[in-house]
């Protein structure tokens, strides 16, 4: 089993930047794909992209390609979400999920992430 964190939400204005952390505990952090979910009040939780376990794979949500970029530092045991260029359509509580699946297109699937966070909520005014 393993414990995630995440921290580094807030509010910020559109067309800024934020990064948020997710700080794992217990199993084998290298051991999991990690994924980044957002959660809109009123909608379901929406894939925003992943991070296979060495790291050396990504792939993200089309609403966010270009503008958000996971990386993870598997000593320290995070993973973070560097988000540029945001929108309040990007208002959103966000989530970091780990799976344990092999199998890449299922890396997209809520389904797929048995461990969460808490989540942080992000608020991008106009």
């Amino acid at each position: 089993q393993v414990q995630l964190v995440e921290s580094g939400g807030g509010l910020v204005q559109a067309g800024g930047s934020l990064r948020l952390s997710c700080a794992a505990s217990g199993r084998t952090f290298s051991n999991y794909v990690m994924g980044w979910f957002r959660q809109a009040p009123g909608m379901e939780r929406e894939f925003v992209g992943f991070i296979t376990r060495s790291g050396g794979r990504t792939d993200y949500a089309d609403s966010v390609k270009g503008r958000f970029t996971i990386s993870r530092d598997n000593a320290a045991n995070a993973v973070y979400l560097q988000m540029n260029s945001l929108k309040p359509e990007d208002t959103a509580v966000y989530y970091c999920g780990a799976s344990t699946s092999y199998t890449v297109s299922y890396f997209k699937l809520r389904s797929q992430y048995a461990y969460w966070g808490r989540g942080a909520q992000v608020t991008v005014s106009s």
